[in-house]
């Protein structure tokens, strides 16, 4: 039999706050509007996506703010500005679905991961999110603290 070729899927950024603070709803997968020197850039893995969010333009775009990927340091004058706004690439219906979430029912739309997938390209994980009450926040801690004393307990009884 023979065996699987090892995959590219390399993750550059995760947003792991994002599951505490919001209640995730439905994700896509979208691509990114980059310059040669943001590529690069991301390729060192220095980026972070954890205060940035998405928004919508009166235009039917979709923009990602306040993402940091950090200057290329080997690029020269045709460096990037590390915090400008980017824009996704997603098909019309997705769009509409966001847009609509934003609009109609008051939710954000939250980037998860920042990868690059097996062809290469970088591609951004957003998702509709809805922002959660503090005693929710309470209620999911809790919940992460009994699923690992439960398998700490389980260990030892093995």
């Amino acid at each position: 039999m023979a065996e699987k070729p090892k995959s590219n899927f390399k993750i550059v950024a995760d947003n792991r706050k994002a599951r505490y603070h919001y209640e995730i709803g439905e994700a896509f997968e979208a691509g990114l509007m980059l310059t040669g020197t943001e590529v690069k850039s991301l390729r060192t893995g220095r980026s972070n996506i954890a205060e940035s969010y998405a928004s919508v333009d009166g235009k039917g775009e979709i923009w990602l703010v306040n993402a940091n990927i950090p200057e290329y340091h080997a690029g020269n004058r045709n460096n990037h500005e590390p915090k400008r706004s980017r824009k996704l690439l997603l098909k019309h219906r997705e769009i509409v679905k966001l847009s609509h979430g934003v609009q109609r029912e008051g939710m954000t739309i939250v980037p998860l991961k920042l990868y690059f997938n097996e062809r290469g390209r970088a591609k951004i994980e957003i998702a509709l999110g809805k922002g959660k009450q503090v005693h929710d926040k309470r209620e999911t801690e809790k919940q992460r603290d009994w699923n690992r004393e439960k398998s700490r307990l389980l260990k030892q009884r093995d």
